[in-house]
């Protein structure tokens, strides 16, 4: 299946059922069919056809679906573009990916307007001075003229986030992307009947991929929410009766804070589902009392593999507080690697690799980065986790950011969650910097909290009885903020060049 015949599927089994919903609006599916077949005939008109891409960057809009769709029925892939990103960012994706047509969010115009960029530019769905507006475009738009689309024609290119260098564009066919959704909603049972709330931005590739088009594939009711803010996200769930969520972790701590949390009427709620890091058992029982439920899933996953990796279900969220779970999730495998050869067993350490069908194809014109990230068919997700006597995974590193100190392993992200239980630290990332002697040595760079005077003999001292000697730092940077991505990721490799600069 393609991802043109699961939106007209849709339009005749559910035609008259609200698809999407946003600011008290809705589109049926038989609305969003027609819609996208409008957009489709405007972007051939335009001169897209199959091959060429359109990027698209937005908000939490009915926009966003209409013109991600009508791209794919022209035979083009989507370039989803994340709307945080400043204009050379958005300039390198659009470059890299060649894309034919920029479709843009009116509010995001000062950005739009300052990328060089030879693709056609319209605004979505709201006045941008000095460009077009393409949704009122679609009122005399030509006919749409069906393309055929094979099942493995590039649907998507979704860009990394770019921590070690520049963004890689992760090429998903339709067959891809259509894995995806059905590993989504098998994940946490989505059907018909669900009302999946959109809080986190839809050109994210789990919002997209596996639940919007989860929702999709088993024709259940999207909700927009244009950006989260933690009262209108629990004004919709309590207004729109939702019944499925994702989100990182902090989108759950943020609503507590808001008054009269208590008040609002959450009980519509059968899945709630968070990604991007784990929640202490603490926290997990915190979380379940406040919300007045036990249904917590997390998903891990990476956006080379659609994504797909693994789920800790809700029985399993206090007394396997911060694993990622234990096997693979329908459609896909997965394997610890001590090395290319060796799996790792109970109490040991090792690389995960997946394999899965919504796999991406690979790099966008990028064979040689391709070729590295695959084994045997295996994709290195570049992850250092733990398995533990049951055979549950707990992340401990990435595999470039472990430092090796005289033959023995550092986990970078050991060091940095010991530091951060420090009161004086507000932020933390640990790198190796090379040594003659000892092979790499252990460098903090540190951000403080507001009033605090730590310093480096200090955290060492307080780390004393918490990491082994070869582990803790021998050199303290102390700075005011981290290089991070427009996700919030810590670029490492900025600060092994301030390193090497010296």
């Amino acid at each position: 299946m393609n991802l043109v015949e699961l939106l007209e599927r849709n339009a005749h089994k559910f035609a008259g059922k609200d698809s999407l919903r946003a600011g008290g609006k809705a589109l049926s599916y038989a609305a969003l069919w027609e819609e996208a077949r409008r957009a489709a005939g405007l972007l051939q008109s335009w001169g897209v056809g199959r091959g060429d891409r359109v990027a698209i960057m937005s908000h939490n809009t009915l926009a966003f679906p209409v013109a991600w769709y009508g791209a794919i029925l022209a035979g083009a892939a989507t370039v989803p573009i994340n709307h945080k990103l400043a204009a050379p960012e958005v300039a390198y994706i659009l470059d890299h990916s060649e894309a034919k047509v920029f479709l843009f969010d009116g509010a995001l115009a000062a950005v739009a307007g300052a990328v060089p960029t030879a693709a056609r530019r319209a605004a979505l769905d709201s006045d941008a001075p000095g460009f077009e507006r393409f949704d009122r475009a679609l009122a005399g738009a030509a006919p749409f003229t069906p393309v055929p689309i094979d099942d493995d024609d590039a649907a998507e290119i979704l860009y990394t986030s770019g921590t070690t260098g520049r963004p890689k564009g992760c090429v998903h066919g339709h067959r891809n992307v259509i894995s995806a959704a059905i590993t989504g909603a098998l994940a946490v049972k989505l059907d018909e009947g669900d009302r999946l709330l959109m809080a986190m931005p839809i050109w994210h590739s789990s919002p997209l991929n596996n639940w919007f088009l989860g929702a999709q594939y088993v024709g259940a009711t999207t909700v927009l929410l244009r950006e989260y803010h933690p009262l209108h996200f629990l004004q919709a769930v309590q207004g729109e009766r939702c019944t499925v969520y994702f989100g990182s972790p902090v989108s759950y701590l943020l609503p507590l804070q808001v008054p009269d949390f208590d008040q609002f009427d959450l009980g519509s709620m059968r899945a709630w589902i968070y990604g991007g890091g784990p929640i202490g058992a603490d926290t997990a029982r915190m979380l379940a009392q406040r919300y007045r439920s036990d249904r917590f899933y997390q998903v891990y996953g990476m956006t080379e593999a659609g994504p797909t990796g693994t789920v800790l279900l809700p029985s399993e969220q206090v007394a396997k507080a911060g694993s990622i779970g234990r096997t693979a999730l329908p459609g896909a495998d997965l394997a610890v690697m001590k090395s290319e050869q060796e799996e790792a067993g109970p109490g040991e350490r090792g690389e995960i690799w997946l394999r899965a069908d919504s796999m991406m194809q690979g790099y966008l014109d990028d064979p040689e980065a391709t070729a590295r990230a695959f084994v045997r068919g295996w994709y290195r997700t570049e992850d250092v986790a733990r398995v533990d006597a049951d055979g549950y995974l707990f992340i401990v590193d990435r595999t470039r950011d472990m430092i090796i100190v005289g033959g023995e392993n550092v986990y970078s992200r050991a060091v940095e969650d010991a530091l951060s239980s420090h009161p004086g630290v507000a932020q933390v990332a640990v790198v190796g910097r090379p040594d003659r002697e000892w092979g790499e040595t252990v460098v903090a760079f540190v951000v403080r909290t507001r009033g605090a005077r730590v310093d480096g003999p200090e955290l060492a001292t307080f780390l004393a009885d918490r990491l082994a000697r070869y582990e803790i730092p021998r050199e303290w940077v102390f700075v005011d903020s981290l290089p991070v991505t427009p996700t919030g990721k810590v670029m490492k490799y900025v600060l092994r060049k301030q390193l090497a600069a010296g």
